[in-house]
């Protein structure tokens, strides 16, 4: 027995502030009614025809009581900790992350911004909107440098960090891996270390990227102690969750030049305050939780939510990324 209704009688509300997912999804030409709204505000008094709501951020528990007929529910990103899972379950609401659906585009984000600071792309950039020619500099320690032979430190070796790897190894890096289970396999990286191992990993970095999804075991995972462990020289690339990092002891930690710099693509708040000392930070290369956002990004989330609910409507129960 199907777990929605049929195609005639479905319908999908699509909730983003951003992101065009009903114009894509029309051009499928699927004959499943569906609409888009891009507030809370405006999707409540539209909860209850709908059946399948695609949503990240914009969700809201009270949306629960407001959508008795709500089955299923597409995340649009890959973290899912914004969700109540015992919740959504209680009430026999099934849950999927997108996960996959932007593994390159976070990837390409963390070497993007391990190149840049590396070869202090940022620092030009501020340059030229002054139009300062850099000089040729004397101190070694201060140039741009080359990645041949660095040691990337990959935590989390999922989708993304994996994918990250093969990437880091074209640029003839070595690359440990930090995951959990450090006998599921090293994939493209020379070594992987289990979790308990992470200070040990982290004072052989160069470069540590942290790809985990947020989970009560990597909340703050990277706090002070983790900090202390890195190389004066390393960088710190988080295109994970913001609250992997304990923000606080990182401001503390690059305010007193403990760590080179960082590339951060996620915050404990987001939008980041106007106030958080992070934005002024000459070392600090911050993208406003864009990793994931592509041309394409819209293409493959929708390609993972048709997927699924192929699977709802023969009645199955292995959802493609299934939470709940």
């Amino acid at each position: 027995m199907s777990l929605i209704p049929d195609r005639s009688s479905l319908t999908i509300a699509f909730a983003h502030g951003a992101y065009q997912f009903a114009d894509a999804f029309a051009q499928r030409s699927t004959g499943i009614r569906h609409f888009q709204v891009s507030t809370p505000e405006a999707l409540i008094p539209r909860l209850p025809e709908v059946d399948v709501l695609v949503v990240s951020f914009l969700w809201r528990d009270v949306y629960l009581e407001h959508a008795p007929r709500l089955r299923f529910v597409q995340s649009i990103s890959a973290g899912v900790d914004q969700f109540p899972k015992d919740l959504l379950r209680s009430r026999g609401v099934r849950l999927a992350s997108a996960q996959g659906g932007n593994e390159r585009a976070v990837a390409e984000h963390a070497m993007s911004l391990l190149l840049s600071l590396t070869r202090q792309l940022h620092l030009a950039r501020d340059h030229q909107a002054k139009h300062h020619w850099r000089p040729m500099i004397a101190d070694r320690t201060r140039r741009e440098d080359e990645l041949e032979g660095k040691t990337l430190v990959i935590v989390g070796m999922g989708r993304i960090g994996s994918r990250l790897a093969r990437l880091a190894k074209a640029f003839d890096m070595r690359v440990i891996g930090v995951k959990r289970d450090p006998s599921s396999g090293a994939g493209a990286a020379d070594e992987v270390v289990a979790t308990e191992r992470l200070r040990d990993a982290l004072a052989q970095a160069d470069v540590v990227a942290l790809t985990c999804p947020l989970t009560p075991e990597t909340q703050g995972l990277i706090g002070a102690a983790e900090l202390a462990a890195m190389k004066p020289s390393a960088f710190l690339i988080n295109v994970a969750r913001g609250k992997v990092v304990d923000e606080a002891a990182l401001i503390d930690t690059l305010a007193k030049g403990r760590i080179a710099g960082a590339g951060l693509d996620c915050f404990h708040e987001e939008p980041l305050p106007a106030n958080s000392p992070l934005w002024a930070m000459p070392h600090v290369i911050v993208t406003p939780h864009s990793a994931g956002e592509t041309r394409r990004y819209e293409t493959n989330v929708l390609e993972i939510l048709m997927d699924n609910l192929g699977r709802l409507w023969r009645g199955g129960s292995d959802l493609r990324n299934a939470v709940v």
